[in-house]
């Protein structure tokens, strides 16, 4: 336009561009028209700030969206969304929530984007409670349940672990769209109901509704929570043929993890090497998974030195590889790979669990003792201990890849974050009400056993929210049937 035509561009032209550049991660280029828009005054207009805002977020430039929000004159009710979503899009979800209420002491009201927004970070929060009020708010203020809003609020209460209410919710929904069913069919992979996911899946057929490619990764997903092989291999084979939809990578990586999940590894090996792309690090890290849960070192060696060649500075491929060491006892294989981690400057993410209660929502690490009530909390779990272990618990101190003596890893292991924030919703809320525990990590072998002798004794309900997947704990048992 420039070159041939000679005509300049315009504020129109600024907020048609960014989007492009946050779609495609262009940092660089969106900071260009950033000064572009300077240079000629553009900041001057709400709509080229708000657009400027949101590509800084899409782009995980958190702190340059904020500078600008914070330096604006005149903030309307677009600005507040992008900055909410800014937060909530990069995993700072209590920080959405905190701008969200800055927003109505300003005396901005909410619209649809801000609810489905707000919703997100309290599914990410599993923050059920206001969760709730915020489904009381909708109906209270006149919204109606449209197909956006009731698909946000599905997706809320799955995360946070009450899948009867999602149901519920999506079976009152008039006329749902592919986006609906693909949420309630993620629904129930999330909870490991492999059969209710196909059921789901099916009567989504008959119903009319084309499945896309988002839908094919939630069906692999469900199949590999639950360990339906032929089921997934089925439906992997029917998406070119029947439903016209491509395998993508991400459905590679779903049929890998399925297969290595089963103990199929080669398998597993022989897909990726028939892969019409190259794997990638999604791909890699499935097979790598599968390795460390089927003990296979040396295999799983090999898989770690092509995922560090492939993401040398992603700490997860370094600690993935030290822990399948150290589970084997080859503690100077696993401390040369932290040597190697530490050498290029890398620290593992630290694993944390977090319970809400009493409108906050309260995290744990190992061995914390940073929480106010932190003497009750090991009060409470030492009880749990003792109970659970003359119920027949035996601690599996394999989970603890440190080369210390048995009762230093014993130790070790009945602090895990989980225990703790087990022990803390027990503290506070009694046994009455399911107990919602979510960790950013897999949950170890160790605190998964330990979760379903306290169900038995407590004879209370656990739900915890791992990385991978729900397990809802009850009367001894998990919903995984020891399968995740």
């Amino acid at each position: 336009m420039r070159r041939e035509t000679g005509l300049y561009p315009n504020e129109v032209t600024v907020i048609s561009l960014l989007p492009v550049f946050a779609d495609k991660q262009a940092l660089g280029e969106g900071k260009c028209v950033h000064v572009y828009a300077v240079k000629l005054g553009f900041l001057c207009e709400a709509k080229v700030v708000n657009s400027l805002i949101s590509m800084y977020g899409r782009c995980c430039a958190v702190y340059a969206a904020c500078q600008l929000f914070e330096a604006m004159s005149f903030k309307n009710l677009v600005s507040w969304n992008s900055v909410i979503a800014v937060h909530v899009q990069n995993g700072l979800s209590e920080e959405g929530i905190y701008r969200f209420n800055n927003m109505r002491i300003a005396g901005i009201e909410p619209d649809r984007a801000t609810i489905v927004t707000l919703l997100q970070a309290f599914g990410d929060l599993a923050a059920i409670r206001p969760g709730r009020a915020i489904h009381g708010y909708i109906i209270g203020s006149g919204f109606n349940l449209d197909v956006p809003v009731g698909t946000a609020l599905i997706s809320v209460y799955s995360k946070c672990g009450s899948l009867d209410a999602s149901y519920k919710l999506f079976i009152e929904m008039n006329n749902p769209d592919r986006i609906t069913w693909t949420s309630m069919l993620a629904s129930y992979s999330m909870h490991g109901h492999g059969r209710e996911a196909i059921d789901c899946f099916n009567l989504m057929v008959k119903k009319g509704i084309r499945p896309d490619h988002v839908t094919f990764t939630h069906v692999l997903n469900a199949c590999s929570h639950s360990g339906l092989i032929d089921e997934g291999k089925m439906y992997f084979e029917s998406m070119p043929k029947d439903y016209g939809v491509t395998p993508q990578i991400d459905h590679y990586s779903c049929m890998v993890d399925l297969l290595g999940r089963s103990g199929l590894l080669d398998e597993a090996r022989e897909l990726i090497e028939s892969m019409p792309m190259e794997p990638n690090a999604g791909v890699w890290g499935a097979l790598i998974a599968a390795c460390r849960v089927q003990r296979n070192i040396k295999f799983g060696k090999e898989v770690a030195e092509r995922l560090i060649a492939l993401e040398p500075s992603d700490p997860r491929n370094y600690i993935i590889l030290s822990n399948m060491y150290s589970a084997a006892g080859q503690w100077k294989e696993a401390s040369e790979v932290r040597a190697l981690m530490r050498a290029r400057g890398l620290r593992k993410v630290p694993g944390y669990s977090y319970i809400e209660h009493g409108g906050k929502v309260h995290c744990f690490v190992v061995g914390d003792e940073s929480h106010p009530e932190s003497k009750q909390i090991y009060v409470k779990l030492g009880e749990l201990i003792v109970k659970i272990v003359n119920a027949g618990y035996v601690p599996n101190t394999e989970f603890v890849l440190h080369d210390v003596d048995e009762e230093v890893k014993k130790d070790m292991i009945y602090k895990h974050s989980e225990k703790l924030a087990i022990a803390f919703g027990i503290l506070v809320n009694g046994t009455a009400i399911p107990i919602m525990i979510t960790k950013n990590l897999r949950i170890c072998g160790d605190c998964h056993s330990a979760a379903k002798f306290i169900s038995l004794v407590e004879k209370c309900a656990i739900v915890v929210r791992d990385s991978k997947r729900f397990h809802h704990f009850a009367n001894g048992l998990c919903s995984c049937g020891d399968y995740w």
